[in-house]
């Protein structure tokens, strides 16, 4: 196809419709967070970098291609955690517009399947209900079989079958456990007291606190979802893809679990 003095063929298009989609989900995963703002800042130091070689600045030229020079070791360190996430996303065949890939292997459930995701739904609400009526804190990881393995150094090992009220024993005040995180795998709890990395994230509000800042943590690095009640005021928030979501009421909290425990295949 010719436009004017150009020759566009089908593969033009494509390749531009792939770049164009590698760059909204790099957006997607940045969006929001600290790395989108560093990553803003090296994008106006390359740009900078090409005026002033342009205008012959040669001290401000020198200066500033010097991190233009180490520019693919700079973004592997700063960038680490997103680009651990980017992969996780790609290896578990990514999402496009709701459709991921590992569906198709998951949309024979069988009976088995679905009533272990129920209980394990039925286990959260009932539990996180009573965590929200008595300001009782708490932090519940739904994680799938391969990514509970980052799990595996911290915490204490539980592999237990899981209920409403072995997570409020784990959480009550007066446990040695209520501190940490809970993660829940395949429908069972697998470790209890788990220590969460913190956010940084500077577009978080100032009174959220470290339980909800180690919820967006986790999220900001590996493709799990978070259920928290506040210790403060009870309100219950769902975190996901480094994204807080406040105030869910029991009906929402229900809903989410559905579509997480499926997308989890938390029965493998």
């Amino acid at each position: 196809m010719d436009i004017g003095f150009l020759n566009i063929r089908l593969l033009d298009i494509i390749d531009i419709l792939v770049v164009g989609l590698l760059i909204y989900q790099v957006y997607r995963l940045l969006r929001g967070s600290l790395a989108f703002n560093i990553f803003i800042g090296l994008i106006l130091i390359y740009i900078l970098t090409y005026i002033t070689r342009a205008l012959n600045m040669r001290l401000n030229y020198a200066i500033l291609s010097q991190f233009i020079n180490i520019g693919v070791l700079a973004l592997l360190i700063v960038f680490q955690p997103e680009i651990r996430r980017f992969l996780l996303y790609v290896g578990k065949g990514g999402n496009i517009s709701g459709f991921s890939f590992g569906k198709l292997f998951r949309l024979g459930r069988q009976d088995g399947e679905v009533e272990a995701n129920d209980k394990t739904k039925d286990a959260i609400v009932k539990a996180t209900a009573l965590f929200s009526e008595k300001c009782t804190g708490a932090l519940i990881v739904l994680a799938d079989a391969q990514e509970k393995r980052y799990f595996q150094e911290t915490g204490v090992s539980i592999n237990a079958d899981i209920s409403a009220k072995l997570l409020q024993s784990i959480f009550e005040k007066t446990s040695p456990l209520h501190d940490g995180a809970v993660i829940i795998s395949e429908n069972k709890i697998y470790r209890a007291g788990c220590i969460l990395p913190v956010s940084e994230n500077p577009e978080l509000p100032d009174n959220v606190g470290l339980r909800h800042r180690a919820a967006v943590g986790i999220t900001e690095e590996i493709d799990v979802k978070v259920v928290i009640v506040s210790e403060e005021s009870g309100k219950i928030s769902y975190a996901k893809e480094g994204k807080l979501v406040y105030q869910l009421p029991k009906k929402s909290l229900s809903n989410i679990l559905d579509v997480v425990l499926v997308a989890k295949g938390m029965n493998k």
